[in-house]
């Protein structure tokens, strides 16, 4: 009976080990994105911001720089980066119609409100499931979202960053 019990309990445990242990979560990949931003700089009609003097332990993880010289419908710049909690926060810009632009990049959102970031006002969003905020700037001819899943404060506090020079 002993030998049965054994027979029975090593794949028991087998399996258990096997579906319960974590896996080690993938490395993030830091990219370079100031080659892009160059790039954005020469060929936006608008000024196209970037954080600067960023905090120890923020990594980008995702350039995007889309032009209408290059075939594309807008001119579109994305920098995104991993705060050190591991929380996405990313500046976007666009010279497309503000209102599909804005619902795109913030998960059709609600006004919520303003805020003032360096002697500039935001507008408040927040996405139905509450889960993804944004601070949105329109200036002629650019839409700018800075936007995360992330309280106002940790959004106010990169956009502060925000520079085009």
């Amino acid at each position: 009976m002993v030998r049965s019990m054994v027979v029975l309990l090593i794949p028991l445990v087998l399996i258990t080990l096997f579906f319960t242990r974590t896996p080690a979560a993938p490395p993030v990949e830091s990219v370079n994105w100031q080659p892009v931003l160059t790039s954005a700089r020469a060929e936006a009609p608008y000024p196209v911001l970037a954080p600067t003097n960023l905090p120890e332990g923020w990594v980008p993880t995702r350039v995007t720089w889309e032009s209408k010289a290059k075939g594309a419908s807008a001119n579109r710049w994305l920098l995104g980066w991993l705060d050190p909690q591991q929380t996405y926060l990313a500046v976007e810009q666009s010279d497309a119609a503000p209102g599909p632009f804005i619902a795109d990049v913030g998960r059709d959102p609600v006004p919520e409100g303003s805020a003032t970031v360096s002697g500039t006002q935001w507008e408040r969003q927040v996405s139905e499931d509450g889960r993804t905020r944004s601070l949105v700037q329109r200036t002629d001819p650019v839409t700018t979202i800075v936007v995360g899943d992330a309280p106002y404060e940790a959004l106010e506090a990169f956009a502060g960053t925000l520079s085009d020079s």
